[in-house]
């Protein structure tokens, strides 16, 4: 590693929520060179405590002197949290790994997925967006795709986890499945209407233009990742009890027909991407199985009948770890490797 250093400070913005959790635990799993963790929050959550190396830590309040000496900063906190504290910990010295959507359209900060655009975190200038859930584990299956032949138009539905909504959206389901099964009246609070046995196409306000934020998010992070500015990419979200894992359909189309048989020969030669492809022995992949796991796992691999160059798949991720905390340290392992911080 070119930096002289072998460990580092590093903090967690938001180390209270359920991400936070999850930053603590894969920074502990990929033995992480910690030197120093410092946890940090809200008023909220600010006080209660984490275990990291078998060590109780107390999450202290996220205030901007908490960040003089520390190297890398993770925030997984709302935007707002971001926009004010981010350049805060920038000014002390820190490199910002952002979870939010606060600077991901912003033309000074790489919008990275490691094993896709990796090389976009040189000459960063302190502060880095890690994508939506969503898009992280999509861009992963459509490199492959786009180095084979340049992809004309992307169609994606999603079913995403309540587990990207927080805690509290799981606490829901949970308590709303118990209360559909006794036939007991349901009380909606996290979402506007019912989550268990339901579908919510409504993650994120609306738009003027009839789509969901989350919906653009896809759209213009797709674009950024990928380096397509113009590419055609529309999507549709939706929100369904189940608690950890987003699932995804998409539709592609490229400049030249891509076989299925060399679209999985592709896939399976991507770092981080598992190809589960046998529907004839119900081989693929399920929310269930992907939980808890780093991949991303795609299958239903197979010809789109409306189009000559199309090709249609299925695709399963955590979206708590790959689609989250697990990419953050992913960058900042990056970060490292190229002697970035």
């Amino acid at each position: 590693m070119p930096d002289s250093r072998s460990r580092y400070s590093v903090a967690i913005v938001g180390a209270g929520g359920v991400v936070g959790h999850k930053l603590v635990e894969i920074l502990e799993e990929r033995q992480f060179p910690v030197e120093r963790l410092t946890l940090l929050a809200t008023a909220r959550t600010a006080g209660s405590s984490l275990l990291f190396r078998g060590r109780p830590l107390t999450i202290e309040p996220a205030e901007p002197e908490r960040f003089e000496g520390v190297d890398i900063a993770f925030f997984a906190t709302p935007a707002e949290v971001s926009r004010n504290l981010a350049p805060e910990a920038v000014r002390r010295g820190a490199v910002v790994i952002d979870k939010s959507n606060a600077y991901r359209d912003d033309p000074e900060a790489p919008l990275v997925v490691p094993e896709v655009n990796g090389g976009a975190l040189r000459g960063h200038k302190g502060i880095i967006a890690s994508p939506n859930c969503s898009t992280i584990q999509m861009v992963l299956v459509l490199k492959p795709l786009e180095d084979i032949s340049p992809l004309r138009r992307v169609i994606v539905s999603t079913y995403q986890s309540v587990s990207g909504t927080g805690r509290e959206a799981v606490e829901e389901l949970r308590s709303q499945s118990r209360e559909v099964l006794d036939g007991r009246a349901v009380e909606a609070k996290v979402y506007s209407r019912q989550i268990a046995f339901n579908l919510l196409p409504h993650i994120d306000d609306f738009t003027p233009n009839g789509y969901t934020k989350e919906e653009m998010k896809m759209v213009t992070e797709t674009r950024k990742i990928l380096d397509r500015p113009d590419l055609a990419v529309t999507a549709t979200t939706v929100r369904v009890p189940v608690e950890v894992g987003h699932s995804e359909a998409v539709w592609v189309e490229t400049e030249r027909a891509i076989r299925p048989e060399e679209a999985r020969a592709a896939l399976t030669r991507m770092p981080g991407v598992v190809v589960e492809d046998d529907p004839v022995r119900a081989v693929y992949p399920t929310p269930v199985k992907a939980a808890g796991r780093d991949e991303v796992f795609v299958g239903r691999i197979r010809r789109d009948l409306s189009s000559e160059r199309g090709l249609v798949f299925w695709i399963v991720s955590d979206n708590l770890r790959k689609g989250a905390a697990l990419n953050a340290v992913q960058i900042a392992e990056a970060l490292l490797r190229g002697g970035l911080v």
